[in-house]
């Protein structure tokens, strides 16, 4: 896994700042703690119930990202000094395939953080870092997909400069209901 990742997001006026970096087994009970959030259960698909089921989550996304094919970020609020403070979410690039020109974005946000701008925020820097790490001679296009019926995850796809590309269908019982696919471009225009 690569540790040496560490994207900063500077504090606004009204939002600390933030720390990304690729999820360590440490972070493990702070994990559970996020996934007793009904809210975030009934977005995602993984089941977090215990510290085992914690530790399995992370070592999964830590050898994703050995493999290179899903780049898995705590975001965490940026303590004093090198400390990191609270998890505030999670962040991923999935189906990377070297050379590929698309990937997927992913995101859930922990209950305390819902509102306060730490998606938006996160997401436009793992877009630029996705980019600027696997944007040349590859990646062109980034996707983001959400059910229907997720407002909140619209708006923070809009926030960051995804927009709607189209309506997919239901396939359950994977996906139950239809879902909005927004998408983002490498800002390269030689590149497009």
């Amino acid at each position: 896994m690569n540790d040496t990742v560490l994207l900063r997001i500077d504090a606004t006026s009204s939002a600390p700042a933030l720390l990304l970096r690729p999820w360590r087994r440490e972070d493990a009970s702070a994990l559970v703690e996020a996934y007793r959030d009904p809210v975030l259960r009934r977005w995602t698909s993984s089941v977090v119930d215990d510290e085992a089921d914690a530790l399995r989550w992370v070592d999964t996304q830590q050898a994703a990202w050995a493999a290179g094919h899903r780049l898995a970020f705590a975001v965490l609020e940026a303590g004093p000094g090198a400390v990191p403070g609270p998890l505030v979410g999670n962040l991923v690039v999935k189906r990377v395939s070297p050379g590929e020109p698309v990937a997927e974005v992913g995101y859930w946000t922990a209950a305390q953080a819902r509102g306060r701008g730490v998606a938006p925020r996160a997401l436009e820097a793992l877009t630029a870092w996705a980019f600027d790490t696997l944007g040349p001679g590859g990646l062109q296009r980034l996707e983001l997909l959400h059910q229907e019926d997720n407002t909140a995850s619209c708006r923070v796809a809009e926030k960051s400069g995804y927009r709607l590309d189209r309506i997919v269908p239901a396939t359950p019982p994977e996906y139950p209901l239809a879902g909005h696919l927004h998408t983002r471009l490498h800002p390269a225009p030689e590149q497009l």
